[in-house]
């Protein structure tokens, strides 16, 4: 597979991960492009086995870093719902019309980006501990993360809603997909058979741009207050829906 890369195969992908490594170090809502990028260049199925060894390097690094400021309960409450909704996208992969599926996602995303503009814009500071907000996202996350690793987007909004600090965020969320990727690998290896002796060849390359973006990111975000986090959240997630809408 290495051997088939073109320049700009290899270009897109190195980017990639170097927009992975930014992602993962906090700067959320990006990673919509890093999955429209790799659908460019490997598919749109295969592309989900090499990105998720990639997405687990990162999550690796990220938990570590992190670890100190996570928030065990609201990953807790969330991820038995994310499992369910990888299975059910594991049975549903197979045969569903991605288009439509895409299409349908981005509005969905970008309708909840809109409610959380609206939610951050209320004087109320309630946070909704409903177990069910916690069910429908998780469900979704889920299954969005299995068919196109495409989770992000609703994760960063549950999140959002319960007011978690900056570092707070970053250090549940990291914990969260290193865990529900890790979950996921059997799935890809052994179901869809998208994860190969091949394409781990690829994602070894791409360690070291990861481990950039995730300096570089991290760099960046200690000059980044919470408001202006929560707003380059909302931004980066509802221009992600509306790239999935047109890719």
């Amino acid at each position: 597979m290495l051997s088939q890369l073109s320049i700009t195969d290899w270009i897109t992908l190195l980017t990639a991960s170097f927009i992975l490594g930014l992602s993962k170090s906090g700067i959320k809502g990006i990673s919509v492009i890093i999955v429209a990028m790799l659908v460019f260049v490997f598919g749109a199925k295969a592309s989900t086995g090499i990105l998720l060894p990639m997405l687990i390097v990162g999550d690796i690094i990220a938990s570590i870093y992190y670890n100190r400021h996570t928030e065990w309960k609201y990953l807790i409450r969330l991820m038995p719902f994310m499992m369910i909704g990888v299975i059910l996208g594991t049975w549903v992969g197979h045969g569903m019309n991605e288009e439509v599926f895409r299409r349908s996602m981005a509005i969905v995303i970008f309708i909840a980006v809109v409610i959380m503009w609206w939610w951050d814009h209320r004087k109320s500071k309630y946070v909704p501990e409903h177990i069910g907000v916690a069910g429908v996202m998780g469900l979704i996350a889920g299954f969005t993360t299995m068919v196109g690793n495409l989770a992000g987007s609703f994760a960063n909004i549950f999140f959002l809603a319960m007011r978690l600090p900056k570092n707070q965020f970053i250090g549940t969320t990291a914990w969260l997909f290193l865990i529900i990727n890790l979950f996921k690998v059997p799935f890809h290896i052994f179901s869809w058979g998208t994860i190969t002796w091949d394409t781990l060849k690829v994602d070894l390359v791409t360690i070291p741009t990861i481990c950039l973006g995730l300096f570089v990111g991290i760099r960046v975000l200690k000059r980044v207050n919470d408001s202006l986090f929560r707003k380059f959240i909302l931004i980066a997630t509802a221009a992600g829906a509306i790239l999935i809408y047109f890719t």
